[in-house]
């Protein structure tokens, strides 16, 4: 552990005297020393695959596969590579409730019981669940709650009357043309699926983007890589679930930063913090946290599947800029406690904050 922590901080003061780009931070001198920081830092994490992609106005001006998805057939890890990717999974289910939301199907301060949401607090709001926040006395309390953020599945059920997986397949994933996305990673099984859900074809295409999955991967007690036992998540909800790549996230980026999703209005509140006691910003917007770096908002959200996969998207709104990593173990973020809102506390996030802002 020591030697890691020696060679992280290696990495960081290293960085600390690379120049910043003046007029294009993607040109070749600058994602070289990006690409070659990565991959030390990826050999440092014990990660045996990682995909990595750097997406600007639109468009994916870098990508590019470490290591390997499958360590054992030396299958390469690429930015085709698909991934379980966690958390994640609540920025696609944020954007289809602010679709709702848009339509006035929904709003923000409406108590989500009306949408055949059952929580165990005092009937909180649709706002406050997206941002994982409650009341509390003098302002919103935050607590990260995946648990309770996937109960937002059924309210995206009562928006559109059909499966949540439905939703996901044919507003975000057919829409965009994620063709490498898969709204649950149970869907080998062709007794989990009705026969409606899908035609065969679609359903057919599912099975084989599960079947290149990336292997997952732990490092034991001794500090091997050893492969791990493929998690059991049943379905997608809003909370998790979602397979993915990262060309077809940077797709995803695209089209919610060239307004295809959301309206500009739409996203300026969704990618402000939630205020919380004593008038203080809380680390959530709505279905994205959002910090301050360098006097500019950094919108971003973490993937953590113990022991398995791991995944971070970090965004510079300012720049259009984007950065999505996809991992094949979970040492992109277990170290670093994100859930407490701070993604400079992930030397991954400070790599690319530090060359590109």
């Amino acid at each position: 552990m020591t030697s890691r922590r020696a060679l992280s901080a290696a990495v960081l003061l290293a960085l600390a005297g690379t120049p910043i780009a003046a007029q294009n931070p993607l040109a070749t001198p600058f994602t070289a020393p990006f690409e070659s920081y990565l991959e030390l830092l990826r050999q440092q994490a014990g990660i045996p695959g990682l995909s990595a992609g750097l997406v600007q106005d639109g468009q994916v001006v870098w990508e590019r596969g470490f290591g390997y998805q499958n360590i054992e057939s030396r299958i390469p890890a690429t930015p085709d590579t698909p991934y379980l990717v966690g958390d994640i999974s609540q920025t696609v289910a944020a954007v289809l409730l602010l679709q709702c939301v848009e339509i006035r199907r929904m709003t923000l301060d409406e108590p989500v019981s009306g949408f055949d949401v059952r929580l165990p607090d005092a009937d909180p709001t649709l706002r406050q669940v997206m941002s994982h926040t409650t009341a509390g006395e003098n302002g919103q309390v935050y607590k990260y709650d995946p648990e309770r953020f996937a109960q937002l599945t059924f309210a995206m059920e009562w928006c559109a009357p059909q499966s949540y997986r439905k939703s996901v397949s044919h507003r975000i994933l057919e829409r965009l043309a994620m063709k490498d996305s898969v709204p649950g990673s149970d869907l080998l099984d062709p007794a989990i699926v009705p026969e409606e859900l899908w035609e065969p074809a679609a359903l057919e295409r599912y099975q084989r983007v599960l079947q290149r999955l990336a292997t997952p991967y732990r490092v034991d007690k001794k500090n091997r890589v050893v492969r791990a036992e493929a998690p059991k998540i049943e379905g997608v909800s809003a909370a998790a679930g979602l397979v993915s790549t990262v060309r077809d996230l940077a797709r995803f980026d695209a089209a919610i930063d060239d307004g295809i999703l959301l309206k500009e209005d739409t996203l300026q509140v969704a990618w402000r913090n939630v205020i919380g006691r004593e008038g203080l910003p809380q680390p959530m917007g709505l279905g994205w946290f959002v910090h301050p770096y360098r006097n500019q908002p950094i919108v971003w959200h973490f993937g953590h599947v113990p022991n398995a996969y791991s995944s971070l998207v970090i965004k510079v709104p300012n720049k259009r800029l984007t950065l999505i990593l996809l991992a094949n173990s979970d040492g992109l973020v277990a170290p670093y406690q994100l859930q407490l809102g701070d993604p400079t506390k992930s030397v991954f996030a400070n790599l690319f904050l530090r060359l590109f802002t």
